[in-house]
């Protein structure tokens, strides 16, 4: 039965973590897999997370089933999370789901439900993994233009171009902080005129925020997503609990609907439900449960928020003096772009052949297109990896 089946192509991101770990070289650095890493390169559990599993397995009497939904504590706490507390949560369902990945391919089988021949417009570059998950419910993919690769910023005016074209109904997947994989992120201003454009043309945002927090605080990273909420009829979300909360493995995520009423919400939530049914039945409980707890808590929320913010911090710090080492190098501004982005991410500008060499001649790992994880730059080696870097560029 198997036998005319091809090999499916690699994962790139998640190749570069067999190819780094088989090297031998003792100097290389890993930039690619986007998970956080602190100064020793590990990427731990964070306290209040822990103390939440403690109490936890200390007052969990049963491992039956929550129910289709997941947590509804965690669902509830992380609409509010996203669209603020003043938000009209009558308006608002969310069902817990495995992972970002997972709340993303949730709300796209609602969207392939709700109108299937709706086309969803995804930045260009967008993350690798969300043209396969839209395309795995069904749904047309178009893009819009996002990043300059020669400045480092949004090409905003053509972003707007392109989406002027789109038809009524169509969807707009936009991520709501810390663009993965540029770092290039939209300001109030320009949030403000995506909104209104989106209003006028009919078109139904898909924020994706996976990255709350990591970029200009828990709040700031959550104005695009409020300033739509607060304008647009509808919307969708997919969060994740993986970045904000290192719970990577534990797969926590959330697909939310905002309706028009609280009738339409509930049909929607039936929906997704249904979906989520006929993939995977139930979500899985510990992680959710261990961030519901964090954020029901007062004192281990503050202690998430204060490690949450030194994270970020030292993620800013890194993008500042890696920046300044490159310009050391280069004795040019070219790279100058990096200390102003947010997030994880920023993207180099580099071609694929400059960054096949770093890997061969310097034992830098980054994925193909130059995207780089900040969290995982030397922090006793930024002129060092600045020099490998000026040494590649034609």
């Amino acid at each position: 039965m198997f036998e005319d089946l091809q090999p499916a192509p690699a994962d790139k991101i998640l190749a570069l973590i067999g190819l780094y770990r088989a090297d031998p070289r003792t100097n290389k650095v890993d930039l690619g897999v986007g998970v956080y890493k602190d100064r020793d390169g590990k990427t731990p559990v964070m306290r209040a997370v822990r103390e939440a599993e403690k109490r936890l397995f200390n007052s969990q009497d049963t491992k039956t089933y929550l129910g289709l939904a997941g947590d509804t504590g965690f669902n509830t706490v992380m609409a509010k999370l996203a669209f603020g507390p003043g938000a009209d949560m009558t308006r608002i369902r969310a069902a817990q789901a495995p992972g970002g990945s997972g709340a993303l391919r949730l709300v796209a089988e609602l969207l392939k439900r709700t109108r299937s021949d709706a086309t969803v417009w995804l930045s260009d570059p967008t993350w690798p993994n969300h043209m396969p998950v839209m395309r795995a419910a069904g749904l047309q993919i178009r893009e819009y233009p996002y990043f300059d690769a020669a400045s480092g910023a949004v090409r905003f005016d053509d972003m707007l171009a392109a989406l002027r074209t789109a038809s009524s109904g169509d969807v707009v997947l936009l991520h709501g902080c810390c663009h993965n994989p540029t770092g290039a992120n939209l300001d109030a201003a320009q949030w403000e005129a995506v909104t209104d454009l989106l209003v006028e043309r009919g078109l139904l945002p898909f924020v994706d925020i996976a990255y709350q927090g990591f970029g200009d605080g828990l709040e700031a990273d959550a104005l695009g997503l409020r300033l739509l909420a607060a304008k647009v009829p509808e919307m969708v979300v997919a969060s994740s609990c993986s970045k904000n909360f290192a719970v990577y493995r534990d797969r926590v995520g959330a697909a939310m609907v905002l309706a028009r009423d609280a009738a339409q919400a509930d049909v929607a939530m039936s929906q997704m439900l249904s979906a989520a049914r006929a993939m995977y039945s139930m979500p899985p409980d510990h992680g959710a449960a261990a961030v519901r707890i964090v954020l029901e808590d007062a004192v281990l929320r503050a202690d998430w928020e204060a490690e949450l913010e030194e994270m970020r911090l030292r993620m800013l710090r890194l993008r500042v003096a890696f920046a300044e080492a490159l310009r050391r190098q280069s004795n040019s501004d070219r790279f100058d772009f990096v200390a102003s982005h947010r997030g994880m991410f920023s993207r180099l500008g580099l071609t694929e052949a400059q960054v096949e060499r770093l890997r061969a001649e310097h034992g830098v790992y980054m994925v193909g297109d130059s995207r780089i994880n900040v969290a995982g730059l030397p922090e006793d080696g930024m002129d060092d990896l600045a020099k490998a870097i000026v040494s590649v560029l034609d």
